[in-house]
């Protein structure tokens, strides 16, 4: 006959399942911070992180990853809500520079799946913290003002391939770089397009207006983004966009061939 098993262990096991649940609800942080940290190999970090991983805040600072000495900071704190939902879990986030409402999301897991809806939302980012990102854009060392606007936005990651639906369109107002005595250079648009029926998803690029003149297109062929496009600058602005046009891509007389991929 088996012998009782000491009551100690009882209470050590009760205590345990018991403490479970309230290390999950009050897990700090800093776990966030790590594991965003990790996801984005080094490239973007949560400094400062308070409150716990449902409910906090943070620095969100971008580097250049691992051995760059390259990092630029978000100016004020963010601030996160997340909650389980069936499968995943929701977020709303918020930035006191750049949120005039907050950003919601839901992120689902499967087996081999993954998958992403953001609610249609607009927020406005400061150009400059792209410098944190090391290169080239630690040489462009951009200003000016993004904004960025999502409609119907779902991304779905499956056997290793990302379907995208809906659009995300980002305007990147009053431009300017330290390439250039020209302040500001332009503005521009980025409009990404899922694809439908299964088709890859679209890139264009175009000018909005400005001395400085962008164009191009690409698609997402598998996991890369393929995408040929040109700059150019205005007849009278020439000499002041030389040295910017001479980097950003290769020089065809007077235009910058840009390809990616």
């Amino acid at each position: 006959m088996a012998a009782p098993r000491a009551p100690w262990r009882w209470a050590a096991a009760g205590l345990l399942l018991g403490a479970l649940p309230a290390l999950a609800l009050w897990a700090p942080a800093r776990w966030l911070a790590a594991g965003v940290a990790q996801a984005s190999g080094g490239q973007l970090r949560l400094e400062q992180a308070s409150g716990t991983v449902w409910t906090g805040s943070a620095r969100l600072v971008l580097t250049g990853g691992a051995g760059s000495d390259d990092q630029a900071a978000l100016p004020g704190r963010l601030a996160w809500r997340l909650r389980p939902a069936w499968g995943g879990v929701q977020a709303r986030i918020m930035a006191d520079c750049c949120t005039s409402a907050p950003l919601a999301l839901r992120a689902a897991l499967g087996l081999g799946t993954a998958g992403v809806q953001v609610s249609d939302g607009q927020s406005q980012w400061p150009a400059a913290v792209l410098s944190g990102l090391g290169t080239p854009w630690n040489t462009i060392q951009p200003r000016g003002r993004l904004q960025l606007a999502t409609t119907g936005l779902s991304l779905q990651w499956s056997d290793g391939r990302m379907q995208v639906q809906g659009q995300v369109q980002l305007d990147a107002l009053g431009m300017s770089t330290r390439l250039s005595t020209l302040r500001p250079m332009g503005s521009y648009r980025l409009l990404l397009q899922g694809g439908q029926h299964g088709e890859a998803p679209t890139l264009q690029l175009s000018t909005l207006d400005g001395a400085l003149l962008l164009s191009g297109s690409g698609q997402w062929v598998g996991q890369r983004l393929r995408f040929t496009g040109e700059a150019s600058a205005a007849p009278e602005r020439e000499a002041a966009l030389a040295n910017l046009l001479n980097i950003i891509g290769r020089r065809s007389g007077a235009r910058s061939i840009i390809t990616l991929g």
